[in-house]
């Protein structure tokens, strides 16, 4: 693969000398490069091809040893490492060990601030532009969001703080119409509202002629439209929204035409004051199969270039517990009239697309607002209706205060379905679903539970729904093991677990994701001697207090795994039980689960063996604490 050009940008002002065919020349190199990195190990592909052009008229513009550039999400910053000197570690993207898929401050200096969720970028600017006049420097800051990001409340409280202090700082709005999948509300179509120039251009001209024609004032008149033809202009497009925050708007401007953004930034130099510069960008930019369906390659597995078609790969062929979630949801909505699904800038990835196919008017997108998404549903819940709100355990965390607050404080019947509880894989730190079970359970009135397979997802959901409450359901990202999930699920009784397995010589007790591998863990103990019991408790909260009492009752050496963060998660739970009821004499006891600290980014197979909550972490584990 060509990087001719490329292959001598080791730091961003390699780029300044950069002109006209050489600027078009390495736009081609990053886009190859990007598509190849992506096609073999997946990734977020859309999104970062089209900013390349954007990404290099920031380059070319800004001195980045000491101008401050911040990426909001991060997903579509690959332009961006390739141009930081990142070129010979971009093969190790997303893998284990090798470079996040998103910008972080430990991994380069030109990543400025390090994120993975959306919404950040404008009030993480202010507070380096602030920070910048109180130590008296002159640097240039840029935050760059997209539209789909800028529905969130985070950014517009950003916006307004910024508008109000003034401050030097310089906003580019990415707009491609697009985020993850297609924009929603009323400002995203306000953005739309765009209106060409040579239309703009006749009115004004138009307007001019017919006032002039008017006996005495004519002149005058027009005089008055021309002076105010900027504010004319305004009020037809977006600008007349960011001018109320106190922004110089400037666009929209073409977001694949390097040299005339080069121009806008460079002019904007001059302007001691907040602006905002609205660029046009197409998702997916130059490779077609990504322009054509941007949602799908948004972010992606490995696929073809030439065709853009998934590789095959030896998979299950089983079913995402995400796909089990959407489907259970639909049929149990055939019945149940009440249930109504929301869910945040995310239906595709939390599988209630196809509820909104089945009951487009039970279902609402609120757009990347998390917050809103969950005071939302407690308002239905109030009128009878039984919301269920599908957001990544990841982005509720954003909402924790809502779900204290707004539902568990009312006891209002709101459930909350969490996809990717546990370990993610390759999108690491910033996505990994460590914590729910510990910010959760915490939370009075709230039933939480984490089924062990498929069947047991669908029984907790009926579950949920026939709860006059609120509940939080969380699953893991992948397949499930293969387990028939019945048509009309039956309820499971709240706060009781299941032994799966029994046995005379210690007991794994497990929960959700980590069931079946303790399961086969004990089964290859069986073969040693070792004979082990594992208990699948099913609830974090309330937990099955009197089958645990009893059993540990049984047995001296206990083992708890999840995967969840130790500190506060389910093992805690059990702990505080036991010795609550002074149970733990004569015990030896032992937590396997997230450490406290940030796990990296990595396969999910890899990951579980690093923290050693796979099978063999968990025998090697038992094994020890038998010893």
């Amino acid at each position: 693969m060509k990087t001719e050009i490329l292959s001598k940008i080791n730091k961003p002002n390699d780029v300044h000398g950069l002109e006209g065919d050489e600027l078009d020349v390495l736009a081609q190199e990053l886009r190859d490069i990007i598509i190849s990195q992506v096609s073999d190990h997946g990734g977020h592909l859309a999104p970062c091809l089209g900013v390349v052009e954007l990404t290099l008229a920031l380059f070319k513009s800004y001195d980045l040893d000491k101008d401050k550039l911040v990426w909001d999400v991060g997903h579509q910053a690959y332009a961006h490492k390739l141009l930081t000197g990142r070129l010979k570690e971009f093969s190790t993207l997303r893998q284990k060990g090798g470079l996040s898929g998103f910008p972080r401050m430990a991994e380069s200096k030109y990543d400025h601030f390090g994120v993975g969720h959306s919404s950040t970028s404008i009030s993480a600017a202010l507070g380096m532009a602030m920070a910048r006049d109180l130590k008296g420097d002159d640097n240039e800051v840029i935050a760059v969001i997209g539209d789909g990001s800028l529905t969130a409340g985070l950014a517009f409280e950003g916006l307004n703080q910024a508008g109000d202090l003034g401050r030097k700082m310089v906003v580019v709005l990415n707009d491609n119409e697009m985020s993850i999948s297609k924009n929603v509300g009323a400002l995203s179509q306000f953005l739309s509202r765009k209106m060409t120039t040579p239309f703009l251009q006749r009115l004004k001209s138009d307007v001019e002629g017919l006032l002039a024609t008017i006996p005495k004032i004519g002149d005058d008149l027009a005089g008055y439209a021309k002076r105010y033809g900027d504010s004319v202009k305004s009020f037809f497009t977006p600008g007349i929204l960011f001018e109320a925050f106190h922004f110089t708007y400037v666009g929209p401007i073409d977001g694949h035409d390097t040299a005339k953004m080069v121009k806008v930034f460079e002019e904007i130099k001059k302007l001691d004051k907040p602006v905002l510069v609205h660029v046009m960008t197409k998702k997916g930019k130059g490779y077609e199969p990504a322009e054509s369906d941007p949602s799908h390659y948004h972010g992606v597995g490995k696929f073809i270039p030439e065709t853009g078609l998934a590789r095959k790969f030896s998979g299950s062929g089983l079913p995402s517990y995400t796909s089990i979630f959407g489907s259970t949801l639909c049929a149990l909505a055939e019945k149940d009239e009440s249930i109504m699904a929301i869910t945040a800038a995310m239906p595709e990835g939390t599988g209630t697309e196809c509820f909104y196919e089945q009951f487009p008017e039970r279902f609402v997108d609120v757009g990347i607002c998390e917050q809103h998404a969950v005071t939302f549903a407690a308002g239905l819940a109030t009128q009878g209706f039984k919301p269920a709100v599908a957001i990544y355990s990841t982005f509720l965390q954003r909402a924790y205060d809502q779900i204290i607050h707004d539902v568990c404080l009312q006891n209002l019947n709101v459930n909350f379905f969490l996809d990717r509880g546990g370990l993610v894989g390759e999108d690491g730190a910033t996505h990994h679903g460590a914590f729910d079970m510990s910010f959760l359970r915490q939370v009075p009135n709230l039933v939480v539970m984490a089924p062990k397979d498929e069947a047991e997802l669908a029984q907790m959901m009926a579950t949920a729904f026939a709860y006059d409450g609120p509940c939080a359901m969380r699953y893991p990202r992948g397949t499930g093991v293969g387990a028939k999930v019945s048509k009309t699920p039956r309820k499971i009784a709240i706060g009781k677990g299941e032994l799966m397995h029994d046995g005379k010589d210690a007991i794994i007790i497990t929960i959700g994701s980590r069931v079946y591998p303790a399961v086969e863990a004990a089964m290859e103990l069986a073969k040693d001697g070792l004979d082990v019991a594992v208990f699948n408790s099913r609830f974090v909260k309330p937990l099955p207090e009197k089958q645990l009492l009893e059993l540990v009752e049984r047995f001296e050496r206990i083992l708890l795994v999840e995967e969840n963060a130790e500190a506060g998660g389910f093992g805690s739970a059990v702990l505080e039980l036991l010795a609550g009821h002074d149970a733990l004499r004569d015990k030896m006891v032992r937590q396997l689960g997230i450490p406290d600290e940030f796990v990296e980014h990595g396969t999910q197979k890899e990951l579980r063996s690093m923290l050693g909550i796979d099978k063999a972490g968990i025998k090697r584990a038992m094994r020890s604490l038998c010893e």
